[in-house]
């Protein structure tokens, strides 16, 4: 029993070191990061996502921060059925660029670092659970639907660290009128 719990333990603590180096962007400014932002590089690798990897569009959001500390992001992404938004809650945590929300389509808690960005080009987020690499994802925001070469090779080393694999870092094209003109 004893030797179970040590395994355990020991489990636990690898997979929490795991994600222990991932840090915030360095002074987070929340009011700089707010605003438009587009969804153009996405690494995620849960089977069930797989099918639909080719289906992908950059999608738009907006951060609407909150007087609490809080965050709102609205997300607009296109699907076979059209146009759709989602608004997602994301809770501040006690370390600046970090937050939490609760993924509805998983049932848990996720966390959200904002690894790195320059506020006004680019954004690199980790989303992860620690316990369960399934539902880890990295991020590539721009402010347009269009970034620099630099900024995406920097995507794909950051998702490579993480234990991404190339196919399944995703640079989708742009979505056409999603949101629909004048939205957002």
């Amino acid at each position: 029993m004893r030797t179970t719990v040590v395994a355990v333990v020991m489990v636990m603590l690898c997979v929490m070191m795991v994600h222990a180096d991932v840090k915030p962007q360095r002074d987070f400014n929340l009011q700089r990061f707010a605003g438009r932002w587009y969804r153009v590089g996405l690494a995620y690798d849960s089977p069930s996502f797989v099918p639909y990897r080719d289906k992908l569009k950059a999608s738009m959001g907006i951060i609407t921060p909150l007087t609490n500390g809080n965050v709102n992001l609205t997300m607009w992404e296109a699907t076979p059925l059209g146009c759709h938004s989602k608004l997602y809650q994301y809770e501040k945590t006690n370390v600046p660029g970090q937050f939490t929300y609760f993924s509805s389509r998983h049932n848990m808690v996720k966390d959200i670092t904002v690894v790195d960005t320059n506020y006004t080009e680019y954004a690199l987020v980790l989303k992860h659970k620690v316990f369960n690499s399934e539902y880890t994802q990295v991020a590539l925001y721009g402010r347009s639907q269009r970034v620099r070469t630099e900024v995406i090779s920097k995507f794909k080393a950051l998702a490579l660290s993480r234990g991404f694999s190339r196919e399944s870092i995703l640079t989708p094209p742009p979505a056409e009128n999603c949101p629909q003109s004048g939205s957002g």
